[in-house]
């Protein structure tokens, strides 16, 4: 028996989908789950699989048309059933009218549903991922309405502007309502789903869904609108490249652009016939940053060379020009104002030490080969500097302590967070109850939370709950910086650059010298309400003390 494939929908204010590629043809084989075809729609860009195995009979829609939710796209057949012969034919006034039944239909479900609320049960909410986070994408239901749950079993998945992660179920239960399909976006805190509870009604479980055919309607539209005509050929670009050249991206591309004040006629796109993806996006993003210049629109091919470095071999130019005015991102705003609030709220003092990092530099360098090879790490001198500000820390755990509601609150543990920057913002993972860890442990621990961050694998309790954050800018050539607190913490260590310079030394007898020695400066900001400057100073003579004695193992 034949069963139609249906423009699927992937978020509750998306109406219409672009098939942009299929990826079986008329008279293949399909496996139930397979990919069959990849569409573009306003929030995704999503592969969609076949519902059964068969054979696909018939393709009704082709590449590059956009077509109302739930419009019959192709036609899988059982093995053995007769195959239509001809062309590929386009959507036609039928399928539009099959379109405005299924939305119909859409409709009446959803006002049947919608008689029967869940009261009780316990919420779902999109949680915060880390300090700047302040919104996430549910890309994918992992259990569905009316599905039995674990505690603590994995929910749905979430990408953020950092972290991409599953979320567990909070508590045991029916999964009764999802509030938030998947493919939007929503702030913290709101609620996406409900475990638990009763109906007052006769519907038992809901899903949310948008309505077609209400949201297709233009001005003057009413409920039996469905989506114009003219919307089943191949989708108008919004850009177009210098020399006529269309430029082809979702809408999702065109607002990653805007956020983040790039041109897309800068970005080479990977995708069918140059159809710039998300994934292009984001690898410009890496490799330029927020408004950095790209792959110009006359060599803006798939295949363009590289050079060693992975840059484009043409001439790039820059996408922000002197005279510009340009908004904030989301994520920039975030930042701006939880700094601009950490300067209210902490008054800050900041300590600047210079430590002799020579024997640490010497160590490093005749270990760091056997290191990697027995371990499968690199040594860096970031597991050396956390080492010596834990030992300090658990001298002076003042420096360790937090501020709140007229209390200081001396932490259990220490939770070292570590700034890692990324292309396109900062986030601080942490490596929890790091007095406990070696120091190998450490140097496992900050390489691996380092990479995840970059790759935004992290999970979502471990960009969150430090007690203590150290942040290297001396990575750009800093001498020292001064460093903002990372609330609700009191103190943040700033690392500056390592430097070659020409040092006095003084024996014990009194003679001085003069010695080419490896320093660097680090910069304790503190807040002064609950940590003075003796303590700062004593904390920060402890931990120079570690690092230009060093004398542990390191594995």
């Amino acid at each position: 028996m034949p069963t139609d494939v249906i423009m699927p929908q992937l978020g509750e204010s998306i109406f219409e989908g672009t098939i942009t590629k299929w990826l079986k043809k008329a008279g293949d084989a399909v496996e139930k789950d397979e990919p069959l075809f990849e569409i573009s729609t306003d929030k995704v860009d999503a592969e969609i699989p076949s519902p059964v195995a068969g054979v696909l009979s018939e393709i009704k829609v082709p590449e590059g048309a956009t077509v109302g939710v739930n419009t019959v796209v192709a036609v899988v057949s059982e093995i053995g059933e007769a195959v239509p012969a001809g062309p590929v034919p386009a959507p036609a006034a039928a399928g539009l009218a099959a379109a405005r039944d299924e939305a119909q239909a859409s409709e009446a479900a959803k006002a049947e549903a919608a008689s029967g609320e869940i009261s009780g049960g316990t919420d779902v909410v999109m949680p915060q991922l880390g300090e700047s986070i302040f919104e996430g994408t549910i890309t994918k239901w992992l259990k569905k309405a009316g599905e039995m749950v674990e505690k603590d079993e994995p929910l749905f998945e979430i990408s953020t502007d950092k972290v991409d992660a599953e979320i567990p179920a909070p508590v045991a239960g029916m999964l009764s309502e999802i509030k938030v399909p998947a493919g939007a976006t929503v702030g913290i805190n709101t609620v996406v789903a409900v475990i638990g509870g009763t109906a007052a009604g006769p519907a038992q479980v809901k899903v949310a869904e948008a309505a077609p055919a209400q949201a297709a309607q233009g001005p003057g539209g009413g409920a039996d609108s469905v989506p114009n005509p003219a919307a089943a050929t191949p989708a108008v670009p919004a850009a177009a490249a210098n020399g006529g050249e269309r430029l082809r991206s979702s809408p999702l591309v065109r607002r990653m652009a805007r956020d983040n004040n790039l041109d897309l006629g800068q970005i080479a796109g990977t995708g069918s016939e140059g159809r710039i993806t998300k994934g292009d996006v984001l690898r410009h993003l890496s490799e330029h940053g927020p408004g950095g210049a790209g792959v110009p629109a006359a060599t803006r091919t798939a295949g363009a060379t590289t050079g060693p470095a992975g840059a484009t071999a043409s001439a790039t130019a820059d996408a922000t020009l002197p005279g510009q005015v340009v908004p904030l991102t989301k994520m920039r705003a975030i930042i701006a104002e939880r700094m601009a609030q950490s300067m209210q709220i902490s008054p800050h003092v900041h300590e600047v030490f210079k430590v002799d990092m020579t024997r640490i530099v010497r160590v490093r360098e005749r270990e760091k080969g056997r290191f990697e090879r027995e371990n499968g790490v690199k040594l860096t001198y970031m597991p050396f500097i956390a080492a010596a500000a834990i030992e300090a820390l658990h001298k002076f755990p003042i420096v360790n302590a937090s501020l709140k509601d007229g209390f200081i609150h001396y932490h259990p543990h220490i939770d070292l967070g570590i700034a890692v920057a990324l292309e396109w913002g900062l986030i601080v993972p942490v490596v929890k109850q790091a007095e406990e860890r070696s120091f190998l442990g450490l140097a496992r621990a900050i390489a691996d939370l380092a990479e995840r961050a970059r790759g935004k694998k992290l999970k979502p309790d471990e960009a969150s709950g430090s007690t203590f954050t150290l942040t290297n800018s001396g990575i750009f050539g800093d001498e020292f910086g001064t460093p903002i607190i990372n609330q609700p913490e009191s103190a943040i260590l700033a690392i500056g650059g390592l430097k070659k310079e020409a040092v006095v030394l003084t024996d014990a007898e009194g003679n001085d010298t003069i010695a080419i020695r490896s320093m660097q400066h680090f910069c304790l900001g503190f807040d002064h309400r609950i940590i003075d400057g003796a303590d700062g100073g004593r904390f920060m003579s402890e931990f120079k003390k570690t690092l230009e004695g060093w004398d542990r193992e390191i594995g």
